[in-house]
């Protein structure tokens, strides 16, 4: 049996954060309905990275398994009447509308909690439902620069560097699904639904948790430094360093060992404890010095063998070949019908009394329309007049990934 099997989440959320948060309910067995406007989610037309597909592309397909698509144009009237049938049967609703888009439709926590007292809403949004920044769009790297974050790390005088992926989105979606999982606790104990709401910034700050007290508490500025250096708040060595063939990461190796591996008896006037803070750019600048001067294979073996803290930096294909991924199995496989075979990453979490599984591939935009509304009680003259009206879409015939 699946965690949440027999629960019902409505999806209407956009871009990232909604959807990757709705495909973790959908992991874990929920069957998640993705809403989605008659021509499909934003997400569909916007590929990342350029890695378009035959019908879908690779974002969608990455933040939408597990789920079946129905397409209303939640601006009709008709359609209107059959998402608030759909919330009758619903336990979780999920949107990241911007600011007052949700009251506009109908579909805001006041008017769905009258139809289903039960239900679960979550609320997503860039900044939260009110306050000065309450109508702002919310984008990853806006709020990675508005966080804090991007001065505890790089090179004093560069520009700041964000993270080279949508960090904050990804710090969202887990709020929302923490979030949901304990409402649906509470819900199981008091029969109550309720408003979850979560923002991108509130996240992201909630993420540094320790970073941020050591500033609050200990009153200890950010300082990036002269030198390699990854992490304001953390002592020297502390990053990714070249080699002579490539780059290998290093965490605050002790100063014996680095004199012995890296042969430089410099080290041993170091206490790293006190002087990896306060010098931490001269360490780093010998630790650069002493790499240089042989292969990255080499400082894997010399210092991992010392009992370095060290590893390798793979781009994705490294990652891939890595044998503790392979066994870890950190990557799922399934066949779609439009775009062969997939592979994506898989779960984050495994369950010893409950699975996890891909069931369902990415659907195309109102694959399971008429599926989902023959469940509600709709004929199929009734659905044929939805369609002919406008409200609905229902997905053309499937291709084969070959065609």
């Amino acid at each position: 049996m699946k965690t949440l099997e027999g629960m019902r989440v409505l999806d209407v959320s956009i871009a990232m954060s909604g959807p990757f948060a709705a495909q973790k309910l959908a992991d874990l067995g929920a069957d998640v309905v993705k809403v989605e406007p008659l021509a499909g989610e934003w997400q569909r037309h916007a590929a990342a990275g350029g890695a378009r597909g035959n019908q879908v592309n690779a974002s969608f397909l990455s933040l939408n398994r597990n789920k079946r698509s129905i397409a209303l144009d939640l601006k009709n009237d008709s359609a209107r009447e059959v998402i608030h049938k759909l919330v009758e049967t619903a336990d979780v609703f999920l949107q990241n509308y911007r600011t007052g888009v949700a009251e506009r439709l109908g579909v805001d926590y006041e008017t769905l909690r009258k139809i289903n007292p039960r239900l679960i809403y979550v609320s997503m949004s860039g900044y939260g439902g009110s306050g000065p920044y309450a109508t702002k769009p919310g984008q990853d790297v806006i709020l990675q620069a508005m966080s804090g974050a991007l001065y505890s790390a790089g090179r004093e005088g560069e520009a700041p560097r964000p993270a080279p992926f949508f960090l904050v989105d990804a710090f969202a979606a887990y709020s929302a699904f923490e979030g949901t999982l304990a409402a649906i606790i509470h819900r199981l104990r008091t029969g109550e639904g309720q408003l979850v709401e979560v923002n991108m910034l509130d996240a992201i700050i909630a993420a540094q948790m320790q970073e941020i007290s050591v500033h609050t508490v200990g009153g200890i500025p950010q300082m990036p430094a002269e030198e390699i250096h990854a992490h304001s708040y953390i002592r020297a060595p502390y990053g990714v360093f070249p080699t002579s063939d490539g780059y290998i990461a290093l965490s605050f190796a002790d100063a014996p060992l680095l004199a012995s591996v890296l042969d430089d008896d410099r080290f041993l006037q170091y206490d790293v404890e006190r002087d990896g803070f306060e010098k931490k750019d001269e360490i780093s600048r010998l630790v650069t010095e002493g790499l240089a001067k042989n292969s990255t294979e080499h400082w894997l073996t010399a210092l991992g063998d010392a009992g370095a803290w060290v590893g390798p930096v793979y781009d994705y294909d490294g990652l891939m070949q890595d044998p503790q991924v392979a066994h870890n199995n950190s990557f799922v496989e399934y066949e779609h019908p439009t775009e062969g075979r997939v592979k994506t990453p898989g779960f984050n979490f495994r369950l010893s009394a409950s699975t996890q599984e891909v069931t369902r591939p990415a659907p195309l935009a109102g694959q399971h329309s008429e599926e989902l509304l023959a469940e509600l009680g709709l004929d199929a003259a009734q659905i044929a007049e939805l369609v002919a009206a406008g409200a609905v879409h229902q997905s053309t015939v499937l291709q084969p990934a070959s065609a």
